[in-house]
C-alpha cells in the first residue's frame, strides 16, 4: 500500500454533500494512517481552510449549491499551495482534463478504491512540495540578484566618484599649469551642467558633458611654457601650436570608453557654430552638443574673471555678448537656455566654485 507523508499539524478535507460518501472515504484515509476531517459544501470547506490547516482537499464534482468547480476556484484564488483532487461519479476524461484546467491536481473516479486515492494524494503532495520549492529557490534567487545588484550600484557608484575625483584634481592640476585660469574647469563644469539641466539633458548626458569640461585643456599639459605662459601675443607658429592642445587632449583620452563623450568635447570645444573655430572648422549641427555648450561657458568664463590686463566684466556684459552671438558663433538653443537663466543663478554658482576652491588652494600653498 503506498504511504502518504502529510505534515504533523495538516490534513485532508473531504467535501461532499452526500454523507455516505464522505464517511466511507474517511474510514479509507483513516486505515492509511491519513488524518480527515469532513465538510457538507463548499461553504462549509472554505471556513474550515480559514481556520486549520490543510495540506489537500478531495472534493466531488457535483454538489447543491457550491460545485466542486467553484470550491476548486475559490481554493486556488485562496490557498494555492494545496493540493486539490476533483471527485465524479462520471468516468469521462473530458470532465477530468477540464478539471485540470482549471487547477485541479488530479481526478478521482466513484467508487474510489483507497490504492488509487493514494497514489493520486501522494502524486498531487508531491507536486505541490516541488512547486514550493521552485518558489523558495526563485524567491531566494530574486532576493540574492537584488543583493548582489545593489552591492554592483554601490560599487560603481564608489568607482564613479573616484573617477569623478580624480578628474576634479586633473582638471585643477590643468588649471595651476596657468595662474591666470585658476578654477576655470570648475567653474566651466558647473556652468554646463547648469546649461544641459535647463535644456532636461538626461543623467549620462549630464555626466558626459561635465567629465569633457574639466578635461577640455588636458591637452595644454604637452604645450611649452614659453608658449603657454607668454604674457604677450603669440605668434602665428605659436598660436599654431597652442591650438594642437584640443588635439593632443582628444588623442590622450580617446581610448578610455567611459571618456568617449568627454573626448569628443575636449577635440571640438573650441569650434564655434559659424566654421571660426578650430581646429576641424565644424559649422552647426557639426559640432557636439557638449561642445556648443562649451563654446558658451567658455566666454563667459572668460569674461567674468580677472586678467592681467582688466577686471572681471560683469554677468550682464557677458549676457549681452552671448547675445550678439546668437545663432552666429553660438548655437541658438544653447545661447537661449544660458539667457533664460537668471543672473543671479549664474554669480550663485561662480560664489559656490571659488568657496569650493579656497581650502584647496590653501592646502596647496
Amino acid at each position: 500500500m503506498a504511504s502518504v507523508n502529510l505534515s504533523p499539524t495538516s490534513q485532508v478535507l473531504i467535501v461532499d454533500d452526500e454523507i455516505s460518501f464522505r464517511q466511507v472515504l474517511a474510514i479509507m484515509l483513516e486505515e492509511a494512517a491519513i488524518p480527515s476531517k469532513c465538510a457538507a459544501s463548499g461553504d462549509e470547506a472554505l471556513r474550515f481552510l480559514a481556520s486549520e490547516p490543510f495540506d489537500a482537499v478531495i472534493a466531488d464534482l457535483q454538489m447543491t449549491g457550491m460545485s466542486g468547480m467553484e470550491l476548486l476556484a475559490q481554493v486556488r484564488k485562496r490557498y494555492p499551495r494545496i493540493a486539490f483532487l476533483m471527485m465524479t461519479g462520471v468516468d469521462d476524461v473530458r470532465v477530468g482534463v477540464q478539471a485540470m484546467h482549471k487547477g485541479a491536481d488530479d481526478y478521482l473516479v466513484k467508487p474510489l478504491q483507497l490504492h488509487v486515492v493514494l497514489v493520486s494524494l501522494d502524486r498531487a503532495l508531491q507536486r505541490k512540495r516541488l512547486e514550493q520549492e521552485v518558489e523558495s529557490y526563485k524567491r531566494h534567487l530574486e532576493e540574492m540578484v537584488a543583493k548582489r545588484t545593489e552591492q554592483l550600484k554601490t560599487a560603481l557608484t564608489e568607482v564613479e566618484d573616484s573617477y569623478g575625483q580624480t578628474l576634479e584634481a586633473l582638471g585643477e592640476a590643468i588649471d595651476l599649469r596657468d595662474s591666470q585660469t585658476a578654477g576655470h574647469s570648475r567653474r566651466v563644469a558647473r556652468y554646463s551642467t547648469q546649461i544641459l539641466t535647463e535644456m532636461g539633458a538626461t543623467e549620462p548626458q549630464l555626466r558626459g558633458v561635465t567629465m569633457g569640461a574639466w578635461l577640455h585643456d588636458i591637452g595644454k599639459l604637452a604645450i611649452p611654457d614659453a608658449i603657454l605662459l607668454k604674457p604677450g601675443p603669440l605668434t602665428q607658429e605659436e598660436r599654431r601650436i597652442m591650438q594642437r592642445h584640443a588635439q593632443i587632449g582628444y588623442d590622450l583620452v580617446k581610448r578610455i570608453p567611459f571618456l568617449r563623450e568627454a573626448a569628443a568635447i575636449i577635440l571640438t570645444h573650441h569650434e564655434r557654430c559659424d566654421g571660426s573655430g578650430y581646429p576641424q572648422n565644424l559649422i552647426a549641427d557639426q559640432i557636439p552638443l557638449g561642445a556648443k555648450i562649451f563654446a558658451v561657458v567658455d566666454t563667459v568664463d572668460a569674461m567674468t574673471s580677472n586678467r592681467p590686463y582688466r577686471s572681471a566684466l560683469p554677468f550682464d556684459e557677458a549676457r549681452n555678448e552671448i547675445r550678439r552671438g546668437y545663432g552666429i558663433q553660438y548655437d541658438s538653443r544653447v545661447a537661449e537656455a544660458f539667457l533664460n537663466i537668471p543672473i543671479q543663478t549664474w554669480e550663485a554658482l561662480r560664489a559656490e566654485a571659488e568657496a569650493e576652491m579656497r581650502p584647496a588652494f590653501r592646502s596647496w600653498q
